[in-house]
């Protein structure tokens, strides 16, 4: 596993023959991870789960499932910059948690590279658009909204890619 640009992420893609493979989007918050997938083609992000981070042999255990369910080659990683383009402490967190990932190609059983994508503002633009076009009580807000950050994230990085 490395830590690529999105371009070389997209060339070591398997996106022809039987066992075509997608890219998982991930927005890792203080407390939660949310996750997202693309299809073969991709072209379209669908939110599909948020994990509740406690540990992380509980998150890469997770991962493991959904990398392996889904035929996943690759992942993209929202990368919380500041406005201003610098990186705070959390891109740092953020780098920190994809370095971790890279050490674990024995456990997900397959080389997997990594993208960061600029998330600034994701949760914010998801949020909006949950409070201003679609009433979700606040309670289930918080439940979808890391979900549909890495939807938004990966979205943006397959739209890149076209």
């Amino acid at each position: 596993m490395t830590i690529c640009s999105l371009e070389e992420l997209k060339a070591v893609l398997n996106t022809n023959g039987r066992k075509r493979e997608c890219l998982l989007g991930i927005d890792h918050g203080t407390k939660n991870i949310g996750l997202a997938i693309s299809d073969h083609r991709l072209s379209i992000a669908t939110p599909i789960d948020t994990i509740r981070s406690t540990k992380f042999s509980h998150d890469i255990e997770h991962l493991r499932r959904v990398i392996n369910e889904y035929n996943v080659g690759g992942i993209v990683l929202g990368l919380p910059l500041n406005m201003d383009d610098s990186e705070g402490a959390r891109c740092q967190s953020v780098r920190h948690y994809a370095k971790n990932l890279l050490e674990q190609t024995d456990f997900f059983g397959r080389e997997l590279n990594i993208a960061f994508w600029d998330e600034r503002l994701s949760s914010f633009a998801v949020e909006s658009v949950l409070m201003d076009d679609i009433y979700l009580p606040k309670k289930k807000r918080a439940k979808v909204i890391d979900k549909l950050a890495a939807a938004h994230i990966l979205q943006g990085a397959l739209d890149k890619l076209r």
